[in-house]
């Protein structure tokens, strides 16, 4: 017997063994129920993602200016009351910048720099104002906005109560439907799930646009699912 007709054989043995195996595990009566839940709640807090990218003739040049930007929206940001511990500046990235034509090497333009900064917004009213103050300083791209809710964690345990509660419904609709009673729960199977967090806008920023009212209406959507095997008198 050839090493390829042995494998095939193995890998089927294995596929017909594993089902029986499982259906031993469980040989009593039993209800297999999955709960789930979704809350719609409102946003309050916003995280934004922003960033300077520039071009200058020599790297020190470019590193200086994207500095500047984002050291003055940081001052910035402080004075409007955003505490340091909201603000997360990244390193910078500096790339040099080249003009290719053909039949010619490669002549060096300049050199690009940027760095990106997140930032933690408690208050979702005062999200326009400072944006406008990021572009003010320098700032020339919006990456993303992304909506949150300053009590995701109660919601998120009411998520999985609601989820919890659900298979319990289900179950008990199951069993009476069949003609049968519950005698306990045999396993619970639980993957927590994080909240989906809608992202507003993702744009380079630009002369001119309208956020100041779009940003109210956001919800956040809180997810949880729990699967449940009972035991059948």
């Amino acid at each position: 017997m050839n090493k390829t007709l042995l494998a095939a054989l193995v890998s089927s043995s294995l596929i017909f063994i594993s089902p029986l195996a499982q259906a031993a595990e469980l040989s009593f009566p039993h209800l297999e129920t999955m709960g789930s839940s979704q809350l719609e709640v409102a946003a309050d807090m916003a995280e934004i993602n922003v960033e300077v990218t520039v071009k200058e003739k020599t790297a020190k040049a470019a590193k200086d200016t994207s500095d500047q930007a984002v050291a003055k929206f940081i001052a910035r940001l402080k004075q409007a009351g955003i505490s340091r511990d909201k603000i997360q500046s990244a390193n910078l990235n500096l790339q040099p910048q080249y003009h290719y034509q053909k039949d010619k090497p490669a002549e060096l333009t300049g050199y690009s720099a940027s760095r990106r900064l997140v930032v933690t917004i408690d208050d979702l009213s005062r999200l326009n104002e400072i944006l406008d103050s990021a572009l003010e300083e320098g700032i020339n791209r919006i990456n993303s906005i992304v909506l949150k809710t300053s009590k995701e964690e109660e919601y998120i345990d009411k998520a999985r109560l609601a989820a919890i509660k659900d298979a319990q419904q289900k179950a008990k609709k199951l069993a009476e439907g069949f003609g049968e009673k519950i005698k306990g729960i045999w396993e619970i199977r639980y993957l927590s799930q994080r909240p989906v967090q809608p992202v507003m806008l993702r744009m380079n920023a630009g002369p001119s646009y309208d956020v100041a009212e779009s940003y109210q209406e956001g919800q956040v959507s809180i997810r949880d699912k729990v699967e449940v095997i009972y035991r059948l008198k």
